[in-house]
């Protein structure tokens, strides 16, 4: 293949594009946002978390995280465990409002990934998650390394 590094760049733009786009389609009756939907998601499966560990899950950076989590708090979405002024250490829970949100979340996110995988075996679709970990884990450690020039 000769245009690896176009077909590698683009497919993978195009993915997380969509997969924004996804999102924002999904939940915009709700007024949610993409950010709003990741911190959601991950806060209905594991019950609670604080800001610094919503980052990590998300992958996103404290800034996207912090302005999500006070939507969603001022929306009645989220509670804060703790009024510390230390807030990336507070626990955050989810309101009912929030559960109801999560589950209907989670519930899209299912037949999306049931969407998106429906012309892959089993074993296709196991493959290309192992595929991009490879791929990801190897990015990582190149940026690493990059950063210790």
């Amino acid at each position: 293949m000769t245009d690896r590094f176009e077909t590698f760049t683009i497919l993978i733009n195009r993915i997380s594009r969509n997969v924004r786009k996804i999102k924002n389609l999904e939940m915009a009756e709700q007024g949610l946002r993409s950010s709003h939907i990741s911190c959601l998601y991950y806060l209905y499966k594991t019950e609670n978390m604080t800001a610094t560990e919503l980052c990590e899950k998300c992958e996103e950076d404290k800034a996207t995280v912090s302005r999500s989590i006070d939507f969603l708090e001022e929306n009645g979405y989220i509670v804060s465990q703790s009024k510390s002024t230390k807030k990336y250490k507070n626990p955050i829970t989810l309101s009912e409002k929030g559960k109801s949100a999560g589950q209907e979340i989670a519930g899209k996110i299912d037949r999306v990934l049931d969407e998106i995988s429906s012309e892959l075996s089993e074993g296709e679709r196991i493959e290309f998650y192992r595929s991009l970990t490879v791929i990801s884990n190897r990015l990582d450690k190149m940026v690493k390394n990059l950063g210790k020039k």
